[in-house]
């Protein structure tokens, strides 16, 4: 019983926390603050009430129009709030409470708004790398002295950044200078034995991903596809099942 109303409220604090991620992902790429102006209408500009801003709630009850101007809202913003509230509850559901499952919310918020942002605006902001990696360092403080953690932190950044920029010479600008800062960073949060594992699913759903945009002429071959929103994917299942994943492996190789 005590289990299943923390998923309900795991469940709940994912779709206010995508309800916010959408205020980042809208307002960073424009350097608007995030506090100011309060949340509006982006058409008419009126200032939207406490009610209106329930997540996926309003939006259904509006029937996705403003209350105004009858403007239709994206169906993307509620979309986003269920799909963040589905995975902070798999994260809870996975690591339980604890630290780990703190780093999983954390990580999960930002790949949201990697994601979102590459895929709207082609770039992957720099202040959004420094936030993470700054929250990397400090949730890594604690265990910091223990052997080869700090090393360990250094190869991931090594390990990714360094990877992805061999990939980038060699393909003479096939990999963006923001998706190989995006890997050094991860570096901090998985190490270089998960780096490696997020860039391998990663180059996987994003070679099948490309492929069926092909396929359906979604895209052209010579169309750009963000290549962010795959690293993202890797690093999250890297980071909740990359234990399982090398070992796997290994049994498989032996």
């Amino acid at each position: 019983m005590r289990c299943s109303v923390l998923s309900w409220l795991m469940f709940a604090f994912g779709l206010l926390t995508g309800s916010f991620l959408n205020v980042c992902s809208y307002r960073l790429p424009q350097n608007i603050s995030l506090v100011q102006p309060p949340s509006h209408c982006l058409h008419c500009n009126r200032r939207l009430k406490f009610y209106e801003l329930v997540p996926v709630v309003s939006w259904l009850m509006l029937r996705g129009r403003c209350r105004y101007c009858k403007t239709a809202v994206s169906v993307r913003y509620p979309a986003v709030e269920l799909v963040t509230a589905c995975l902070f509850s798999l994260c809870f559901r996975e690591l339980g409470v604890g630290c780990e499952l703190v780093k999983a919310l954390i990580l999960t918020s930002f790949f949201i708004v990697i994601t979102l942002i590459d895929y709207d605006h082609r770039l992957i902001l720099d202040k959004v790398l420094v936030c993470l990696a700054g929250a990397g360092i400090l949730i890594s403080l604690p265990a910091s002295h223990l052997p080869g953690s700090s090393v360990d932190m250094l190869l991931g950044g090594l390990a990714g950044g360094g990877l992805l920029l061999l990939i980038a010479i060699a393909s003479r600008g096939g990999i963006g200078g923001g998706d190989i800062k995006f890997a050094a960073t991860l570096g901090l949060w998985l190490g270089w034995q998960y780096t490696l594992v997020a860039l391998l699913i990663a180059f996987i759903i994003g070679g099948l991903g490309g492929g069926l945009l092909l396929a359906f002429k979604i895209k052209k071959r010579r169309d750009y596809i963000p290549f962010g929103p795959f690293i993202a994917a890797g690093a999250w299942l890297s980071f909740l099942y990359g234990a399982e994943l090398i070992e796997g492996y290994l049994k498989w190789m032996m």
